[in-house]
């Protein structure tokens, strides 16, 4: 029972992503792009064949086998995460977990991620101005990120509290000592 609730938000991004992705592919034709913030933020419909920038493009199968070992790996670490009694960590590995089913469901279904948000900056200070578009990505690709962000959070926190412990292991065997 205990592991139920980071399925639940596993379940939560993949079915936001999903629906996000049904009403971009239904409701924009592709390369269609609306405003949402100005030049800013607009939503885009696109279609990523590769990871992450579109590396890998058409490596389809490559994406499967390794989503399906990654997801695997996820399971058996959120269950261990959880009988150690840690919190935030198994909350990272659910935003991963949906995020990378969610990907994985529009890679074996379809071949390709559909890819909607996108952020583009305009640095007016440089001379010239520099534009850039960052790439497009989806719901499942922000849970991933998030996901990963926490791990490193969570890891940080981890450092932190076990070098008070060696400190304070460290100052009370030091001062038992009698010179």
């Amino acid at each position: 029972m205990k592991f139920l609730k980071y399925y639940i938000i596993a379940f939560v991004v993949l079915v936001l992503d999903q629906v996000t992705k049904w009403v971009i592919v239904n409701r924009l034709m592709l390369n269609e792009s609306r405003s949402v913030i100005g030049e800013f933020f607009q939503i885009t419909s696109h279609r990523n064949k590769g990871a992450a920038f579109g590396i890998l493009q058409n490596q389809r199968w490559f994406f499967i086998v390794i989503t399906i070992a990654v997801v695997v790996g996820i399971v058996w670490y959120l269950k261990k995460t959880i009988d150690e009694g840690k919190r935030l960590l198994p909350l990272a590995l659910g935003l991963l977990l949906g995020g990378a089913v969610g990907n994985f469901v529009d890679r074996a279904l379809f071949g390709e991620v559909v890819d909607f948000l996108q952020f583009n900056f305009e640095f007016n200070f440089l001379n010239p101005p520099v534009y850039y578009t960052f790439p497009i990505f989806n719901l499942a690709d922000s849970a991933i990120v998030v996901g990963v962000a926490l791990i490193f959070l969570d890891a940080l926190i981890s450092w932190r509290r076990e070098a008070k412990e060696n400190a304070k292991s460290s100052n009370q065997e030091g001062g038992d000592v009698q010179p």
